[in-house]
Order: C-alpha cells, then structure tokens, then sequence
C-alpha cells in the first residue's frame, strides 16, 4: 500500500499516538517499523517489502500470524 497515502488517511482519523514509531523484530533482525494508536490500531511496515508482500513472504507471514494470535509485533 501506499505509505504516504496511508499515512494521511490514519492522520485524518484524530487517534492519539500511544506507541510511536519502533522497529519490529524477528529473532535479532529488525523486520520493519510499527506504532500504535489510542483505538488499539496499528500500523505496520515490513522492511524491503515494497508495495505488496510477495517480495518479504517470511515477515509478512509472521507480522499475520502476530496479528492473528494476539502477540504484539
């Protein structure tokens, strides 16, 4: 998706910052950045991933399957 349009969407939304940015790990590797809302949404980036998830398939796999399950990023 497009980071900048994303961006100005979220923006427009008004929801305080609670947890701004941070990277995202998996083992001792940063796999992108993330930050966190007041109404619990979260915004996440996969590092190198582009514009769609083919090109980091194993990070976006895990960030789903966090986000699925429950456990922070």
């Amino acid at each position: 998706m497009p980071f900048q349009a994303t961006q100005a969407w979220i923006k427009s939304l008004n929801y305080p910052i609670v947890d701004d940015w941070r990277p995202w790990m998996i083992k001792d590797q940063i796999a992108g950045y993330t930050r966190t809302y007041s109404n619990k949404m979260t915004f996440a980036t996969v590092k190198g991933g582009g514009h769609t998830a083919e090109y980091k398939p194993n990070e976006t796999f895990i960030m789903f399957q966090r986000w699925i399950s429950g456990q922070p990023l």
